[in-house]
């Protein structure tokens, strides 16, 4: 794979990366704004109802009171009764309105989960026109906008997503109350053709009911319009006593606010009712009269006091005149609360995050490592190529050295030729049993005949069996056997190979004579076989890369430098078939050192 084609892929994942954290960012931004509305919703509903509550306390001790007077009570207790029956069912309906309303909004939560992306549609009968009438689909677009806010000392982009008609037609009647949402899918490069699809929820509000609502509220009103000294006066024939004794009970609603609140009674009930709510977060709690405040009941300090964490109701909002109590309480961990209770979302949207960012930088150290196992390999058969190429060209030419008559008759330039023929053949064969072993250890039915092995005798063997190519390098070879316990259980034959392979990389990574030190020495229960050199050495990061097969020293590759890549990794894996491990000391342009433990035999 290419430069270009890499980098193309990483540049497309990474823009897909950062695409899926913006939608995450979206979709959590959009979570915390519903989870604010319904907890703005919430409380607003828990102070009204226990406002309520305290209202209808107050009227039911004045129906205690009024029923001193049986004549009196007979008119007016039907009149109390039905105001009450009517706040009841008022508040019923409201209670039902607001259960339909956070049914919606859960809804709409849930809308916005699923979907990445969700638009409002602004009415039905913009949906009537462009979407759900086929002549004027194709005025619809898609608007994707970014706009840089600053706040504070940070600048951020917030993605806005809109929805328009490129060209303005007449307005089609709507056919429900329904409300709907806009999901817009894929779109192909260079397109106006838009893919999307439409969600449609129930009402936001039920418009019978918000009727019934306000047709009972109107009767409440005409209830309350006539005072009820009117009432009495015409019940009575306007008898003066009647009226001054009806006339002392209505002053209970003249009392100060201090005394015709219960505190006790409201912080017990505004608890049951955010305790309802699933609310069970603390909070700060006063009641006061016009700028006055008679109670305060405070789990936090109110020094930055935040309208948005306030929430306020009046109180006795049935009074013939206007209220002047009100009921406040006041959140200051409003957004810990919210954000407890997004944590599983937050910790999957992480926990996401996290997965695909490991699995994009799993897959680009993939990608990298296949591209340079291909170079190696490619380098592999480059190097192979031109090991064979070399005795089979002398092979052949040796033969056909030998059909000329006249050299064929002299025996003497005969036997040498047959004798070149032999040794290229034997080199031949040297190097596909090499690239052999490796592909046996890969697979692991590399057959090992284990017996007794002397490494001192050993190692003195293979470096006899080296002297020519020593001497045609003139290599100086260094030899100090000090293991008294030389004794191993292994091949003899791989491990003449380890040998092998290790002299000769100290021969061709000599940049002049190669000077060569072979060690073995006991330590424990093992024994330790240092075969070091001074040639041209190895930084860091190559030491890390001398294991791998056809992985090569990059001054290594001259022409007079042959070989495949495969000897390290090959003593590697012999070392360790044999209970040992390989270390390596190298200092570039200083020499290398390899040193090899092998457990003695018992």
């Amino acid at each position: 794979m290419k430069h270009k084609s890499i980098g193309l892929i990483i540049g497309l994942m990474t823009v897909a990366l950062l695409g899926v954290m913006a939608m995450q960012y979206f979709f959590i931004k959009q979570s915390y704004i519903l989870k604010a509305q319904l907890f703005d919703e919430s409380v607003k509903a828990a102070l009204n109802a226990v406002a309520a509550k305290a209202e209808k306390r107050e009227v039911m001790q004045l129906a205690d009171a009024q029923r001193k007077n049986k004549e009196k009570l007979e008119r007016e207790q039907r009149k109390l009764e039905e105001q009450l029956r009517l706040k009841t069912e008022i508040e019923r309906l409201r209670e039902k309105q607001a259960r339909q309303y956070a049914a919606f909004k859960r809804h709409e939560e849930t809308l916005f989960a699923q979907y990445p992306v969700v638009l409002p549609i602004e009415s039905n009968e913009f949906y009537e026109t462009y979407l759900n009438d086929s002549r004027y689909k194709d005025f619809l677009r898609v608007k994707f906008q970014t706009n840089a806010t600053v706040d504070g000392a940070f600048q951020r982009n917030d993605n806005i997503v809109g929805l328009y008609a490129i060209r303005q037609v007449p307005l089609l009647k709507a056919k429900d109350d329904s409300v709907r949402y806009f999901i817009p899918g894929p779109i192909a490069y260079g397109s106006t053709v838009l893919n999307y699809a439409i969600e449609t929820l129930p009402p936001r509000q039920d418009l019978k009911l918000k009727s019934e609502i306000a047709r009972k509220e109107r009767q409440l009103q005409l209830l309350e319009a006539t005072t009820l000294m009117d009432t009495i006066a015409i019940l009575s024939g306007k008898n003066p006593q009647l009226m001054e004794d009806f006339a002392a009970e209505i002053e209970l609603y003249k009392r100060p606010l201090s005394q015709r609140i219960d505190v006790a009674y409201i912080r017990r009930e505004l608890r049951k009712e955010l305790l309802s709510r699933d609310i069970k977060s603390a909070f700060n709690l006063e009641i006061k009269d016009n700028h006055t405040t008679l109670y305060a009941f405070a789990n936090f300090s109110a020094e930055d006091l935040s309208s948005q964490n306030l929430y306020t109701t009046e109180l006795f909002r049935a009074d013939n005149e206007r209220s002047s109590g009100r009921l406040s309480v006041y959140f200051p961990n409003k957004a810990n609360i919210l954000m407890g209770n997004m944590t599983v979302m937050l910790f999957s949207s992480v926990a996401l995050l996290l997965v695909l960012i490991s699995c994009f930088a799993y897959t680009i150290f993939t990608m990298l490592r296949q591209k340079k196992i291909s170079e190696m390999k490619t380098d592999f058969i480059n190097n192979m190529t031109h090991e064979f190429k070399t005795p089979v060209a002398t092979i052949m030419i040796a033969s056909e050295s030998l059909r000329d008559p006249e050299i064929a008759s002299d025996q003497t330039r005969a036997a040498r030729l047959a004798n070149i023929i032999y040794d290229e053949n034997v080199r031949l064969g040297n190097h596909i049993e090499r690239v052999l072993n490796i592909a046996r250890l890969e697979k692991g039915n590399l057959k090992l005949e284990l017996r007794d092995v002397d490494v001192n005798d050993l190692a003195q063997a293979v470096v006899d069996s080296m002297e020519l190519q020593l001497l045609k390098n003139d290599a100086n070879v260094h030899m100090h056997l000090d293991a008294t316990d030389a004794t191993v259980v292994g091949d003899e034959l791989h491990l003449s190979n380890v040998f092998f392979n290790l002299i000769d990389n100290a021969i061709k990574y000599s940049k002049e004579k190669p000077d060569i030190t072979i060690k073995t020495r006991n330590a424990g229960s093992h024994i330790h076989i240092t075969v070091a050199d001074k040639g041209i050495g190895m930084n860091r990061d190559q030491l890390s890369k001398i294991f791998d097969q056809f992985y090569r020293i990059p001054t290594g590759n001259r022409h007079d430098v042959k070989g495949f890549g495969l000897g390290l990794s090959y003593v590697s894996d012999i070392v360790k078939r044999f209970g040992g491990k390989v270390q390596v000391k190298s200092e570039k342009d200083k020499g290398t050192a390899f040193e090899i433990m092998l457990p003695l035999k018992g």
